[in-house]
């Protein structure tokens, strides 16, 4: 892909009275790791919801790909979210988690799997696959959902996660096993770190 994988024009968003994104201009590569630092409330997770769909600007465009998305619901976008709460099922299996994506999409059930244990292993998890994801570790849990967002090989990926800096490498990883199995070239991530002013 040429240019720009994620393009945001004069993004804006208001709510009430108050100004949360005063008119963002971002371009972000093909394959790059972005993240936006500032303290709480400055209107990172907000411009990130705003790429996936989640919420509507009050002015100003997103392009993905070069498409303009801005009306666009989140289904219909080739973005893949990590919550800052996980969103695991706790009923199924680490392996189930990461695959729940491709089986809702009707991806054959060996390639599914074989997909999900790529993706984990891509995260350094790949004995885990059988556990529950109270079985995990708080840092586990967060692999697996970023396995989970990209085992579906995104045209975005973005992380609302207040660790999401340590994600980079496992992104990276996941990005190269990706780029391996499907000939594409990795998709962009970014993410929205909280970072504290010093008193």
């Amino acid at each position: 892909m040429k240019g720009s994988a994620i393009r945001l024009r004069g993004l804006r968003k208001e709510f009430g009275g108050t100004t949360a994104v005063a008119g963002v201009d971002l371009d972000i590569s093909d394959g790059e790791f972005f993240s936006m630092l500032g303290p709480s409330g400055s209107g990172k997770t907000t411009v990130l919801r705003m790429i996936a769909g989640f919420e509507s600007p009050s002015s100003g465009t997103v392009e993905l790909g070069g498409q303009d998305v801005t009306g666009l619901a989140p289904f219909e976008r080739d973005v893949h979210t990590v919550f800052q709460d996980y969103a695991l099922f706790p009923h199924m299996t680490v392996e189930q988690n990461v695959a729940y994506g491709l089986k809702v999409r009707k991806v054959a059930k060996v390639e599914r799997l074989s997909r999900a244990r790529e993706a984990l292993a891509g995260v350094r998890l790949e004995s885990f696959g059988k556990r529950r994801p109270a079985q995990l570790s708080g840092g586990q849990r967060q692999r697996v959902a970023l396995a989970r967002a990209l085992v579906g090989r995104p045209g975005c990926c973005c992380s609302t996660s207040r660790s999401a800096p340590s994600t980079s490498s496992c992104a990276s990883r996941c990005r190269s096993n990706s780029r391996r199995s499907s000939g594409r070239s990795g998709s962009p991530s970014c993410s929205s770190p909280t970072t504290r002013r010093r008193p």
